[in-house]
């Protein structure tokens, strides 16, 4: 049965033995297909072409050293659920989406049958922020926050343009990458004033989602677990921040599996 880290860890105090703890890899991704869902988009390169299937697969191998027995993806329960059963059956249609490129294809090159979609909807209500800003003079915080990811997206384009599928992962899940990615929703905080916070309310949704896609990793994990984690970059700071809050759950830098260049 399986059980949540927090409690196997209070069980294994009373009998007086220490539970191995679950590892949990966070892998930050850009999306590979280019849904443009984001409010600046990576412009992805093909990852069909026969050069970046190779580094995928290069990747993928760096991956497997971690040996997983898990992997928990972006997206739903139920899209999981349904095309991981496709694509062990070899009846999948070609995908370009991250998930599939990486996620399954890691899956099933480690032996990992435990593949779980963890990803839930969420809101995402900056209309409000930015009502507000522009009504009450605070255009400008907006504007240098806007102006700061888009340098960061500008960023991992041009790495594209020089290295590898790996070597850009490697770069984007630097903590010092995953923090500057973060201090977006910080900005979103100084917008709001008195009882209007619009800002406040835009991280308490971003948070809420984070959190609710962690509650599902937790809640999967058994000790001695090897977790890996696949999802888009801009939630790897929530996601991280909750790995290492949890009891019984350690986090294991993504960049000591992946390629530097």
């Amino acid at each position: 049965m399986k059980r949540c880290a927090a409690l196997l860890l209070a069980f294994a105090a009373s009998t007086g033995h220490a539970a191995e703890p679950a590892r949990v890899l966070i892998l930050g991704t850009y999306h590979f297909g280019n849904p443009g869902k984001d409010m600046h988009n990576v412009e992805a390169d093909d990852v069909l072409a026969s050069q970046r299937q190779r580094e995928i697969e290069a990747l993928v191998a760096s991956l497997a050293r971690f040996e997983p027995t898990l992997l928990a993806l972006e997206w739903p329960k139920a899209l999981v659920d349904e095309r991981w059963a496709k694509y062990r059956a070899g009846t999948l249609p070609e995908s370009r989406n991250e998930v599939v490129q990486i996620g399954f294809r890691l899956a099933k090159a480690a032996g990992v049958e435990r593949v779980h979609g963890i990803d839930v909807d969420g809101n995402f209500p900056y209309d409000a922020v930015a009502a507000y800003a522009a009504k009450h003079g605070q255009q400008p915080i907006l504007d240098a926050a806007r102006t700061r990811s888009a340098a960061m997206v500008a960023r991992t384009n041009e790495l594209q343009r020089t290295h590898s599928i790996g070597a850009v992962l490697h770069d984007m899940n630097l903590a010092a990458t995953i923090d500057a990615d973060n201090a977006f929703y910080a900005d979103m905080l100084k917008v709001g004033g008195g009882d209007e916070q619009p800002g406040v309310a835009l991280n308490v949704a971003w948070y809420t989602r984070n959190m609710q896609s962690c509650a599902r990793l937790v809640q999967r994990l058994e000790p001695g677990d090897r977790a890996v984690v696949v999802f888009g970059a801009g939630h790897a700071y929530w996601l991280r921040r909750c790995v290492i809050d949890v009891p019984g759950v350690e986090l294991v830098e993504a960049t000591d599996y992946l390629p530097k260049d």
